[in-house]
């Protein structure tokens, strides 16, 4: 009998890992998404697409690797607020893992996203970033990590209300630090808005400024006094925020902007401190908190009697940004569920083959996909408009509020379903599905809950200016001359944008339609969304690339805008057919899509 105390140990024995389903770590994610560099070839010229896509590819492989490993210990190790430094003073500071800092470095350094709309420079670019740039670069990075975007989206924020209504003193003392990519005179920026008496209700808000005067530089100073409930991006270097001068009116009409400083031009700090850190459901690699200010010192930001207005662009600018950061999340969702469900084999075959596990991954295809036509439509009405068009601004007016409402509501389903996907693993926080869930939520407080967005969709884009026929001139005008779509499609598509234009109009014209404001918002982003989606997939096929997207217009269509029966077996060939297609990677032919569709 051998000595089994000396024998051989055993090797390779099988532990059952190989069972285990991929994630998407590791791979590029500008080189597997498609979808995304389809619709910059459609949208963006050739020209800037050549200039930027090395970065694009640079970022994608950051997101997939480094970053995306940052980001996951960054959410693991909570920012920590100290109240006094070791002398006992009132030096309060937050302190970071090096993990964050790091990904500052990325966003902020290496990237510029706070500056790159702002200015020349950043990236190479001779001139500052076309949106379909700067929002291109935010759907890679928000793929690996959506908590540090909130200070680079406050920061380029910030400084486009300091560069717009901002005095030439105040835009001497703030400008070239606030859009610098160097750390040594580098100043970041934020908002703070919600207050305890006032969240949505702006109007409310109790904090109070008394002027102090004009200084030598120019700038004129005042002091304030109150609290801010929720400020993300505590620790900004600057924050942009909304008081009320005392003895100025109530409501929005009495209440000015200004730009806080956290330290004062002498560095000590100014009279304001974080008093506690929120312990939030998500975004936790990024301090949010809550101010008090004793007489703080700020700078006042345009006209004192129009800051509700001027922080108004703000926030549309913020909700666009949202819009775009749920078409990321979403994106990385669906790969992390193709990962899983390709990659995990049950009772003999891999569950990607299982109908109703097909079905799931449509669900969460479909609103991805619709997201991010909403993206390159948006920033390219928003880059016409920079260029002076009005009919674009007018366009972009009611785009932001469809797009961040719907986009933001779907990032959350989205989230939960690529998390089932993904099984018992998707609940455990090493893999990155349970801090998608978590982070999803956000979308839908942030720069207003889904009730005022669809308000401000209904009540004023819609029925003070007629923004949605703005919208529905401007999608016709895309897919009326496409060559490619077939006719009796071209009608469908027509019949529902006016079906659509006819309910919000109802909506709109009666206050007890009040409660239908969500779905009115809903329609029109669907409607918008299989319009374009239709256009994209006709123009994409005719130039011998992937049709696939008008496969998914007809889906966006009979899902979300036809009347459907519940209890109906009814099944559609065309649909399966469709599916099947969709499901697999290889292009989609235009003649094929046309077929289905027609």
């Amino acid at each position: 009998m051998p000595d089994t105390a000396l024998a051989a140990p055993a090797v390779n024995q099988p532990h059952g890992a190989h069972y285990i389903a991929p994630d998407a770590h590791g791979q590029n994610f500008f080189a597997i998404d498609r979808s995304f560099q389809d619709l910059l070839s459609l949208y963006m010229d050739p020209a800037l697409l050549k200039q930027v896509r090395p970065h694009f590819e640079r970022l994608g492989d950051l997101a997939g690797n480094r970053l995306d490993d940052l980001a996951m210990t960054a959410d693991r190790n909570l920012p920590v607020l100290h109240a006094r430094d070791r002398y006992g003073r009132d030096e309060d500071w937050i302190e970071y893992h090096p993990s964050y800092r790091e990904m500052e470095k990325i966003a902020f350094e290496e990237f510029g996203m706070h500056a790159m709309s702002h200015r020349a420079g950043v990236l190479g670019l001779d001139t500052p970033a076309h949106p379909l740039v700067k929002y291109g670069i935010t759907y890679l990075f928000v793929q690996a990590e959506f908590g540090l975007m909130c200070p680079v989206s406050v920061s380029d924020t910030s400084n486009f209300i300091i560069k717009r209504f901002g005095s030439e003193p105040l835009k001497k003392l703030l400008l070239d630090r606030l859009l610098s990519q160097d750390p040594a005179t580098m100043l970041k920026g934020t908002q703070f808005m919600t207050e305890k008496a006032g969240g949505s209700d702006v109007g409310a808000l109790e904090t109070e400024a008394e002027r102090i005067g004009v200084g030598p530089d120019g700038v004129e100073r005042w002091k304030l006094f109150g609290q801010k409930w929720f400020c993300s991006h505590a620790d900004a270097d600057v924050a942009v925020l909304l008081a009320r001068p005392r003895g100025a009116a109530p409501g929005t009409r009495g209440l000015g902007m200004f730009a806080m400083p956290r330290r004062l031009e002498d560095g000590s700090r100014n009279a304001y401190r974080i008093v506690r850190l929120k312990d939030k459901l998500g975004t936790r690699s990024m301090a949010s908190g809550e101010i008090v200010m004793d007489g703080a010192v700020a700078y006042l930001v345009g006209d004192v009697g129009q800051g509700f207005k001027q922080m108004m662009e703000q926030v549309n600018l913020s909700r666009l940004s949202h819009g775009v950061r749920a078409a990321s999340m979403m994106r990385r969702c669906l790969n992390e569920a193709l990962a899983a469900a390709r990659g995990r084999r049950a009772f003999g075959k891999a569950i990607a083959e299982y109908p109703l596990l097909r079905r799931q991954l449509m669900k969460i295809m479909l609103p991805t996909e619709q997201a991010l036509s909403m993206y390159a439509f948006s920033a390219d009405a928003m880059g016409r408009a920079q260029a002076g068009d009005r009919e674009a601004a007018d366009l972009l007016r009611i785009l932001t509020p469809v797009y961040k409402f719907r986009a933001c509501r779907d990032n959350i389903p989205v989230a939960s379903q690529a998390l089932e996907v993904k099984g018992g693993l998707g609940y455990i926080e090493e893999w990155v599905t349970a801090r998608l869930v978590r982070d999803a939520q956000v979308g839908t407080l942030w720069e207003g809950t889904s009730n005022i967005n669809a308000l401000d969709v209904v009540q004023r884009a819609v029925g003070k200016v007629g923004g949605h026929r703005t919208l529905t001139a401007a999608l016709k005008d895309r897919f009326e001359q496409s060559k490619e779509l077939p006719g009796q499609y071209k009608g469908l598509l027509g019949g529902t944008l006016e079906r659509v234009e006819r309910f919000v109009e109802a909506v709109a014209a009666d206050p007890k339609h009040e409660k239908r404001c969500r779905l009115a918002a809903g329609a029109l982003y669907h409607a918008a969304s299989a319009a374009l989606l239709a256009w994209e997939g006709a123009t994409l096929g005719a130039k011998g690339g992937d049709a696939r997207r008008l496969l998914l217009s007809r889906l966006v269509i009979e899902h979300r805008l036809a009347p459907q029966d519940p209890l109906s077996l009814s099944e559609s060939d065309w649909e399966q057919e469709a599916m099947d297609l969709l499901l697999q990677d290889a292009p989609v032919s235009l003649a094929k899509a046309t077929s289905l569709v027609g």
